[in-house]
């Protein structure tokens, strides 16, 4: 009879960070994951069903389109249409402004109290907080941020939800891996980690080095695209995204890396080209296999 091992402490935490739809995977591989972004010109269902028809199982719900749908039917409704169709939301999206000091943030606040409770009802258990703020900061600032993000992990503990601050590469507050981990560290909160996303990562101020700074199990979340040739980093904007392999950004050593620091999760496909937007989702969804599952097999 085989003897069974107990995890340490290390394989301990990198469990805990996978869904738990995937704690049965013994490779702990990643997986194509379709972000509701890239079919933002239909309505919750028609996504969904498009995804599940071109086999994905792993989805990032937009909690409005979520909200939409539930108006006429109900939360439970769109849970029940996710578990129909072999779905699991392993992220949903999104709450900018939790981060960093503004005018802005009693807002952000307030939005947050609904999407982590409809996130909690359609099965999921974290939201995508990017970072855009546009100010000019300074380091007491930065110190007020972590208080911010524990003020805004508080409102979602309850509903057992996590928050992932997302840099982004045009951010005035937090555009890099190293500002967002020094902030979601300083937080220390258990509803508080970080993610990334391979466009603002590689289109940004982050360095390739800067992946070794992620501990083993700390990264929570990847949204997985490609950085094109052209036009200049300088202009990019998110619509200029391309699939992955399609681009600049070298995707398989930053699947290695992050596989070695334990990252067994999404890669979600965001895209914001309003021509893809406007494909059908079971053909977009289609295209993200093609492309994304040679990259992380």
């Amino acid at each position: 009879m085989a003897v069974q091992h107990p995890l340490n402490r290390r394989e301990f935490v990198a469990l805990a960070a996978i869904p738990a739809f995937m704690q049965t995977n013994a490779s702990r591989s990643l997986v194509v994951c379709m972000h509701e972004t890239s079919s933002e010109r239909f309505d919750f269902r028609t996504a969904m069903e498009g995804y599940a028809k071109a086999g994905i199982r792993a989805v990032e719900p937009a909690l409005t389109k979520v909200r939409e749908f539930a108006e006429k039917e109900s939360p439970a409704a769109a849970r029940r249409l996710l578990d129909d169709l072999g779905l699991k939301a392993v992220s949903s999206s999104n709450q900018i402004g939790l981060a960093e000091p503004g005018d802005a943030r009693a807002r952000s606040l307030e939005d947050l109290k609904w999407k982590v409770e409809l996130a909690h009802v359609i099965g999921c258990d974290r939201i995508v907080a990017p970072s855009t703020g546009t100010g000019q900061y300074t380091e007491d600032d930065y110190k007020r941020g972590v208080d911010n993000l524990r003020e805004a992990a508080e409102i979602a503990r309850p509903s057992g939800v996590t928050l992932m601050l997302e840099f982004t590469r045009t951010s005035r507050f937090a555009a890099s891996l190293p500002t967002a981990l020094k902030l979601v560290r300083e937080a220390n909160h258990a509803n508080v980690r970080v993610m990334i996303d391979t466009y603002h990562f590689w289109a940004g101020i982050s360095k390739f080095e800067d992946l070794e700074l992620l501990r083993d199990g700390e990264l929570h979340h990847v949204h997985f695209e490609d950085v094109p040739a052209d036009p200049p980093r300088e202009i990019l904007g998110q619509p200029n995204r391309v699939f992955p392999g399609e681009g600049i950004a070298p995707l398989r050593r930053i699947v290695e890396v992050l596989k070695q620091k334990q990252y067994a999760g999404a890669a979600s496909l965001e895209m914001f080209n309003p021509a893809i937007q406007a494909m059908d989702p079971y053909l977009v969804a289609m295209r993200a296999r093609a492309a994304i599952e040679p990259l992380i097999g």
